[in-house]
């Protein structure tokens, strides 16, 4: 693909080991970086998208499976937002595949976190019959990062979230020990908070969630 030449190319040349460093260590060096920082990375993502933005729109899963399978971060995140971008309100049934492909690879909070929210979530908007189907497999998983995406999927729901379902996701995982299902939990629950403050105090109050959960859903919540 010219488009990925072109943006493996201008990133390398922008390379910054430095600040490569610093980003690596942040994410526990899970990842290589170019260095490259967010307002930076972005211009240039803009900059050749505008030049093949008629490949990009022509082949936008192949081109995001092609840059999410190579070694720099930052190419993950412009896979990701291609996705984004260019499956909204394009998606296919099958799609579902390549969204679990994404979690899966390369996993860790901040790709798993956009893409439950911006991919997965939208995906389910559109394909609404699918939703039980794919949230009790993903919830099912010994997978944390499928997990995390159940319960992360309806973020930018606000007063359309399904808060039974909600629930029933942060009842089945409320024992977990790991950290970020527990986080996962109480950022749902605070996000549907700010749509609907009353009925997470209420959850909340009521369950016996891990402190972590229980902290991070009433953070910005008055209690009576």
């Amino acid at each position: 693909m010219n488009f990925t030449t072109q943006l493996e190319s201008a990133f390398k040349e922008k390379a910054n080991p430095e600040n490569a460093f610093a980003m690596a260590k942040y994410m526990r060096n899970h990842f290589t970086f170019f260095g490259i920082k967010t307002e930076q990375r972005r211009q240039i993502f803009k900059d050749i998208w505008m030049v093949y933005k008629n490949e990009i729109a022509d082949n936008p899963r192949t081109i995001a499976l092609e840059l999410y399978t190579k070694k720099e971060r930052e190419l993950h995140y412009c896979a990701i937002e291609i996705l984004v971008k260019q499956l909204k309100g394009n998606y296919k049934k099958e799609d579902i595949h390549l969204i679990e492909k994404l979690i899966l690879i390369n996993s860790w909070w901040d790709s798993v976190d956009t893409i439950a929210k911006y991919i997965l979530g939208q995906y389910l908007v559109e394909f609404p019959s699918e939703t039980v189907r794919v949230i009790k497999r993903f919830s099912d998983s010994e997978n944390i990062w499928l997990n995390r995406s159940a319960i992360l999927f309806q973020l930018s729901y606000k007063l359309k979230t399904n808060f039974d379902g909600l629930q029933s996701e942060c009842e089945k995982h409320k024992n977990s020990r790991e950290f970020f299902i527990q986080k996962a939990i109480g950022w749902a629950l605070r996000e549907y908070g700010k749509s609907n403050p009353k009925a997470v105090q209420e959850y909340v109050t009521n369950t016996n969630l891990k402190p972590l959960s229980t902290k991070e859903a009433l953070r910005n919540i008055i209690l009576d």
